[in-house]
């Protein structure tokens, strides 16, 4: 997998990075939404999230899309490095909305994205980098697996269903 930070949003990459989120929602992947879902249910929260970035707005926006190309061409993996909106805080990006694509998962690819995510945040002098996930699916293990430390958690401030709360849960990585 090769990986590109802001690489020019295009209509159809805008529509690949789109169906890739409906699809590994659909799996039953925490980056937002409860399945099922369409592209057209995550399109609102898309644009919303793709007009931050440098990929669609020019340099000067405050968020970085990192995606990985498989060896078509077409889009395995991708994450936001989201800027904290604070002068203060200047020196760590959130990474958000981590996801591989359901036909790439199993293969390394999230270890893969996660590292290349560091080096892009180097890339960009940064310091550190955090990202909360979601309990009860056993992601934080993997997070910790790359080196994020759980730092904080919220009980049951995710309602997957009815009777279904999960923690949030706080991780950050010291680069």
């Amino acid at each position: 997998m090769r990986f590109v930070l802001d690489p020019q949003m295009t209509p159809e990459l805008f529509e690949e990075l789109l169906s890739c989120w409906a699809e590994v929602t659909n799996a039953n992947g925490a980056v937002g939404f409860v399945p099922p879902v369409t592209p057209d249910d995550v399109r609102p929260t898309a644009d919303r999230a793709f007009a931050r970035t440098r990929s669609a707005a020019g340099p000067q926006a405050p968020d970085s899309l990192l995606a990985g190309f498989g060896d078509d061409g077409t889009v395995g993996a991708w994450l936001i490095l989201g800027d904290n909106g604070s002068g203060l805080r200047a020196h760590w990006r959130w990474l958000l909305r981590v996801m591989v694509h359901p036909k790439h998962q199993g293969k390394g690819l999230g270890r893969a994205l996660l590292l290349a995510a560091d080096d892009a945040a180097r890339s960009l002098g940064l310091e550190a980098l955090q990202l909360t996930c979601r309990g009860g699916t056993g992601v934080d293990r993997f997070y910790a697996s790359v080196g994020y430390r759980e730092v904080g958690r919220v009980p049951r401030s995710i309602r997957v269903a009815p009777g279904d709360d999960r923690d949030e849960i706080y991780m950050l990585k010291w680069l």
